[in-house]
């Protein structure tokens, strides 16, 4: 089982704070998040430096959006991540140029969009984009399939039409202003309804911002609805969630 956290929903100015908090943790894996621009040369810059021997599993979140600097000046940014055979995970819309992005390979990880979005909402646009990434991956994040479709069928669609380029699970709520938030009963049953069209070796990320007391129960919530674990018995809501 592969599970970890994005670094930017458990400190999210300081990626330090975030690795220490997951080294203290059973997270095997963890997300380096860079989401907005201005973090990406620090982060990259200190990879050397940081504790990340525990982990099976490390990705890398490019910038959500561009305006500091352009795409050019991200793809050099991140060339040393694409060194090291990390999956980057990339939003579309970031995207304008798709000749920029074919070095990368398999290490491009597209993710499916919220409802903001222009592009990478639907099964249809993401299939657009993986004919001009032929080598590219895919980063599933359910939440945002959930937004843009709450029956699930779009995370179904998009589950069996991309199974064979999966690489990593995003988990958490969104609320309808499409920000990241903890788990509920309520979107646990309609994840429960594609679970099990997932592989079980897929890493799953975190985004829920919890704080770190939180930070084993969130994980136990997402694996038990997404591999179908046993549930702790004493746990008389999780119980009568799971048997829903």
């Amino acid at each position: 089982m592969i599970k970890g956290f994005s670094t930017g929903a458990l400190a999210k100015n300081d990626f330090r704070v975030a690795i220490d908090l997951l080294n203290n943790s059973t997270a095997n894996a963890i997300e380096l998040s860079a989401l907005r621009e201005e973090e990406v040369k620090t982060l990259v810059d200190s990879i050397e430096q940081l504790r990340l021997d525990r982990f099976d599993y490390i990705s890398f979140h490019a910038p959500s959006k561009l305006s500091l600097i352009n795409e050019e000046e991200l793809i050099n940014l991140l060339r040393p991540v694409i060194a090291r055979g990390w999956p980057i995970i990339v939003h579309p819309d970031v995207i304008s140029d798709y000749n920029n992005w074919k070095e990368f390979g398999n290490c491009l990880c597209i993710e499916n969009m919220d409802k903001r979005k222009r592009v990478g909402r639907t099964t249809s646009d993401l299939e657009e984009i993986f004919f001009r990434l032929p080598d590219a991956t895919f980063c599933f994040d359910i939440a945002h399939a959930r937004q843009v479709d709450p029956t699930m069928t779009e995370a179904y669609c998009m589950l069996t039409k991309f199974s064979n380029r999966l690489k990593e699970l995003h988990v958490s709520s969104v609320n309808t202003q499409s920000k990241h938030e903890p788990l509920t009963f309520e979107v646990l049953l309609s994840f429960k309804k594609i679970a099990g069209f997932l592989p079980a070796n897929i890493p799953i990320i975190l985004e829920s911002p919890v704080v770190p007391n939180k930070i084993e129960y969130e994980m136990d919530l997402a694996t038990s609805i997404l591999y179908m674990k046993s549930i702790d018995k004493k746990n008389h809501i999780l119980e009568s969630v799971f048997n829903y």
